[in-house]
């Protein structure tokens, strides 16, 4: 039977425990996503919110999980209020757990004001297109696949690749070009291992830029139905520290795949008719939920840039979360296994990748003005060098032409060279498209097709220039 206390209505008929779901019985007076304190003997006190409610019945999402909770003697206490964090500006330098615990040793923060976890909707008629160039110091995401303010950009990687050095390589040396303003930098850990969550740590705290970081850390050995609201409490945080502060915010999500598993684990538990490989079939809309509360609003300073991380199941990018993401976010970096085994850093395999708003944060006024062809031509003789170097291995060397032989010069140099840099190494744009004109000059002028005229006049550097 409910009885009414100071902190809600609770219920004592628990009907079943399913995985990490609990049925609660004669629950009439539950709302979708309401607050949920679940209390057993012995176990303290856990967190869940209503996913179902109907036909007299409650089902709860138990976000530390069910483990030690039985059906007798467990009490649910509905708050009448949906999950909220504190926020305020001592959110940065802190360590919080999956739902926005202190992990730190520190005292929690205190609180300017409430919000839901699950964000307000950003009206799209007050949402400010992405413009503004961020300087990674990466040269392929500055060269070719730009990033900028309000942009959602995920890397897609592997199992072993280095996409968390990459993404705490931006973190650290991401910049507005010319404003040189830094990025606040909100890091969500969903299912990572406790040695990734110490680098990115310790990446922050090297550099400095730990004081404007916040970390929210869902780690292996937590549960895994926690990893559903965390990448929602990270993205509160972040709202607020660039929409009420006037912050510009970098979020980093990793891994977005431990995020679908949890999704995936909560539907087989709800015996929901499965998706694609067992996915429910609301997965791209949970996924564009958390992923379009990225972006700027007119008239406010602040904006939130985010880099999900995507780790590809059997480096597959037709699975069905790599597949969906593309379709919501505005590009991608894929990082390739072949380039990784070449021990090239970042391996990132640009002809697979892409930044859908680089046109449109490049060019005269925000880059230079020969950027965006410079960029087109790359993409044409890498795309060239690879078809012949295929070629190569069936016909030999010996069976190309001497503009042939150039790409495959151009293919190498491209890699070794514009491509391949060290995770310290901080590439000013000048940098960038030095060595990218240095790369393209192995080809003759005919050749360069993408580029106007006045352009290769300004910049080829033939090899007896060089010498």
């Amino acid at each position: 039977m409910p009885s009414k206390g100071s902190g809600g209505i609770e219920y004592t008929q628990i009907q079943e425990i399913k995985g990490p779901l609990l049925i609660v019985k004669g629950a009439t007076k539950a709302t979708y996503d309401e607050l949920v304190e679940i209390e057993c003997r012995g176990e303290g006190k856990k967190l869940g919110r209503v996913l179902e409610v109907g036909g007299g019945l409650a089902v709860i999402q138990v976000f530390e999980g069910t483990t030690g909770l039985s059906v007798a003697g467990t009490k649910a206490r509905f708050l009448g209020r949906t999950m909220e964090i504190p926020v305020s500006d001592e959110l940065l330098g802190r360590v919080f757990d999956g739902l926005g615990r202190p992990l730190d040793g520190l005292p929690e923060p205190v609180g300017h004001d409430f919000r839901d976890v699950n964000g307000a909707p950003m009206n799209p008629e007050r949402r400010d297109y992405p413009t503004d160039f961020i300087q990674t110091g990466v040269s392929v995401i500055d060269g070719m696949l730009t990033l900028v303010r309000g942009q959602k950009l995920p890397i897609f990687s592997g199992a072993g690749m280095p996409h968390n050095m990459l993404a705490a390589q931006v973190a650290r040396q991401a910049t507005v070009r010319g404003k040189g303003e830094d990025f606040a930098v909100v890091f969500g850990a969903i299912g990572v291992q406790h040695g990734e969550a110490a680098f990115f740590k310790k990446t922050l705290e090297e550099s400095g830029a730990i004081k404007r970081s916040a970390l929210f850390l869902n780690l292996a050995d937590d549960p895994a139905i926690e990893r559903i609201i965390t990448p929602r409490v990270a993205l509160t945080a972040a709202e607020y520290l660039a929409f009420d502060l006037g912050m510009h915010v970098l979020v980093i999500l990793t891994d977005i795949t431990n995020y679908a598993e949890a999704l995936r684990e909560i539907s087989a538990a709800r015996e929901e008719v499965p998706g694609r490989k067992g996915y429910p079939g609301y997965l791209y809309t949970d996924l564009a939920a958390n992923y379009e509360r990225a972006g700027r609003i007119k008239n406010k300073k602040g904006s939130i840039t985010q880099m999900p991380i995507l780790s590809m199941p059997s480096d597959d990018i037709t699975h069905p979360i790599s597949d969906l993401t593309g379709y919501i976010t505005e590009g991608q970096i894929v990082q390739g296994r072949d380039l990784f085994r070449k021990d090239i850093y970042p391996p990132v395999s640009v002809l697979m990748s892409l930044s859908r708003l680089m046109k449109d944060g490049v060019g005269k006024d925000q880059t230079r003005e020969d950027h965006m062809e410079v960029s087109n031509q790359l993409y044409d003789a890498y795309s060239r060098a690879q078809e012949l170097r295929a070629l190569a291995e069936i016909v030999g060397k010996a069976g190309l032409s001497g503009v042939d032989l150039k790409y495959l010069q151009y293919g190498d140099i491209f890699e070794q060279k514009f491509l391949k840099q060290s995770y310290l190494e901080n590439r000013t744009l000048e940098d960038t498209l030095r060595l990218a004109w240095e790369a393209l000059s192995i080809l003759p002028t005919s050749e360069l097709t993408k580029i106007k005229d006045s352009y290769v006049k300004e910049y080829y550097t033939p090899e007896e220039k060089k010498e």
